[in-house]
């Protein structure tokens, strides 16, 4: 059987940058790399592991048979493990088999960098290399304006695995059916980005794909590493960017994953406090070593340098920035300063938005962020994290307290849909109303509206329209956009069936024509993060449960009305406080009939009369529709 050559893809520069952590291309030397050597196609194998005693490649090729491809560890005490194994080429199956100093442990691991994973169950790294060719060089092109942050960004968040089933097979879609069925559905829907739930490759099916063992490969659940690419490119050739959740916070336990992996804690934290999550079980890792954060950031960037992601998602940013973040007095030690954050984190996080934004211009960072920890979204040089947005969580909760009251309590909680004007403009914020309001028995978005089947409906038609006219980029997950019945369900399809019913077809035209008025109207999104955008009328008519409010952007002529009457109670004759003279036309009416609606709506041009109200020299009566949402524009 032919014998591991000597060879290595690094060069000085490579490991000095490895060591500092500043090698932000591991992904090009790490793992298995198909190459050829005096003539003989091979594969060569690095993987670090500076605690071992020995490592062996074991595989398909060898039987599974430790020492028969012992790898050579380098000299230069970087812990690199690497050799050139004649013969081994692609869909090889592999894994390293890895002798401790420590105690002579030995760990059977999967290859941390590897492109692509056996299907699970089964938990080999397979050798891999695709030649897609893109086809998205138009978007790639123009993608700087339209991930702006002043463009339209409203994000379809889904579960690959539940979003539709093929009912005959009981079975996933695949990749290549997902470029075809998905593609159209986001284009009919009028959604600018889709988020995925983690692709990369996971063992548990329960957790979402949140606890990752393979980094650098997509899941082999719905086909291979090259389909996954035709799915991103379709998206992008039909101008719908695409956002990767990525999960920098943590990781799972499996004997083949990243703990313990070279018989010592070379990933995660050695101390417990630090080092294990103990609300999920978890593992995580020790930000402050240098070749772990080169990892990490390796990892963020591959996902936008091979896949051409637009954006990544980081989760659970608030358990990493906290020191006593889920654990008791006791639990966690103090920084050295005395206070409760991580400071390696938020050098990592720092460091880590730096070189995506100077690599990645185009892209953008965004962070599930819960606390009030300062500046997340904020440029590093002005003291910011740097991410480019972040979860408003605070409006989430507040906004489904208040939609989740009976409409004849509303007035007393007046505050809770007014409140979050309040901090708006603290951050660059998303409203996410994600998978996580619809499990755990808090219901589906529809489960939790007040009232009989039709305000149900018409309540979430409201709260919808209040979420796109509201300062913020958008995030839905699946199912909301049609008013799925059920709690989400990770093992099941969504209920595609409901669509055979009135009131679930014509909220999903509602939701597309809310995409559409969102996206063609400027006023929505030019100023989005800015009070400059926004302008109150009035929030302080509890007693009819009403607010409205102006939204602005670059020219004034564009400028829109929002009126939001939170009762079943028609309104006539409202009037509000208008900022100049002339006339408004209705341009958007979640009461229409089309949508499920009563069909109040304001037909004709409104004249504004040079009559004070609230606080404006001119004043207009209008016709609000029961628990519903209209958009004006001056005419």
């Amino acid at each position: 059987m032919a014998q591991v050559q000597a060879f290595s893809l690094f060069s000085d520069f490579d490991i000095d940058l490895f060591k500092s952590g500043k090698h932000y291309r591991l992904y090009e030397k790490f793992g298995s790399h198909i190459t050829t050597i005096d003539g003989v196609e091979g594969t060569y194998f690095a993987v670090w592991a500076p605690s071992a005693k020995a490592v062996s490649v074991i595989g398909d090729f060898n039987f599974w048979i430790e020492g028969e491809h012992q790898l050579n560890v380098r000299w230069d005490e970087s812990g690199i493990w690497e050799g050139f194994i004649p013969n081994v080429g692609k869909g090889a199956v592999y894994k390293y088999k890895i002798q401790s100093s420590n105690n002579d442990i030995k760990t059977e691991k999967a290859d941390p960098y590897a492109r692509r994973c056996e299907h699970p169950p089964k938990t080999a790294s397979v050798v891999w290399e695709d030649s897609y060719a893109w086809k998205d060089a138009k978007w790639m092109k123009k993608r700087v304006k339209n991930n702006a942050i002043d463009a339209p960004y409203s994000v379809y968040e889904i579960h690959l695995g539940s979003w539709k089933k093929n009912v005959e097979e009981n079975r996933f879609l695949s990749y290549v059916e997902l470029a075809d069925d998905l593609v159209k559905y986001l284009k009919k829907m009028n959604f600018t980005h889709v988020e995925f739930m983690p692709i990369m490759e996971y063992p548990y099916d329960p957790s979402w794909g949140y606890q990752l063992t393979g980094y650098f490969a997509p899941t082999s659940r719905f086909g291979f590493p090259d389909e996954f690419k035709l799915l991103v490119d379709k998206l992008h050739q039909n101008d719908i960017g695409i956002i990767l959740d990525w999960v920098p916070s943590h990781f799972p336990e499996d004997a083949h994953g990243l703990g313990l992996f070279d018989g010592t804690h070379l990933y995660e934290h050695p101390d417990r406090k630090k080092g294990y999550h103990p609300d999920w079980k978890s593992l995580i890792f020790n930000y402050g070593r240098n070749e772990v954060r080169s990892f990490l950031i390796s990892n963020a960037i591959f996902w936008l340098d091979l896949y051409h992601a637009d954006g990544l998602r980081v989760d659970a940013v608030a358990s990493m920035l906290f020191l006593d973040y889920s654990r008791e007095e006791g639990e966690w030690e103090p920084n050295e300063f005395g206070g409760n954050e991580n400071l390696d984190v938020v050098s990592f996080l720092k460091e880590l938005n730096i070189e995506v934004y100077k690599s990645f211009p185009d892209v953008q960072t965004i962070a599930e962020e819960s606390t009030a920890f300062p500046k997340v979204s904020k440029p590093t040089f002005d003291g910011g994290l740097g991410f480019g947005m972040k979860w408003m969580m605070g409006w989430m909760h507040d906004t489904l307290e208040y939609f989740g009251k009976d409409s004849i309590y509303r007035k007393h909680h007046q505050n809770d849909i007014t409140f979050s004007l309040a901090y708006a403009f603290t951050e660059n914020f998303m409203l996410p109303l994600s998978h996580d309001e619809v499990v755990y028995g808090k219901k589906s978005i529809l489960g939790r509206m007040p009232g009989d089947e039709w305000q149900r409906f018409a309540n979430l038609r409201l709260l919808y329209g209040y979420m796109f006219t509201h300062p913020g980029t958008k995030l839905l997950f699946m199912g909301g956009e049609f008013g799925q019945y059920d709690e989400w369900d990770f093992e099941s399809s969504l209920n595609w069936d409901l669509l055979e019913f009135e009131p679930h077809k014509n909220t999903l035209n509602y939701f597309s024509d809310l995409n559409k008025i969102y996206k063609n109207t400027p006023a929505l999104f030019e100023k989005g993060f800015s009070n400059e955008g926004f302008e109150w009328i009035s929030y302080e008519d509890n007693e009819n449960s009403v607010i409205s409010y102006i939204r602005k952007g670059y020219k004034a002529i564009n400028d829109v009305i929002v009126v939001c009457n939170f009762t079943p109670t028609t309104l006539d004759n409202y009037k509000i406080g208008m900022p100049k003279k002339g006339k408004l036309t209705e341009i958007f009416n979640s009461d229409a009939k089309e949508y499920g609606g009563s069909g109040v709506v304001n037909s004709d041009k409104i004249t504004i009369k040079k009559e004070a109200w609230n606080g404006k020299k001119f004043s207009a009566s209008l016709t609000l529709p029961p628990l519903g949402i209209v958009i004006f524009k001056f005419i």
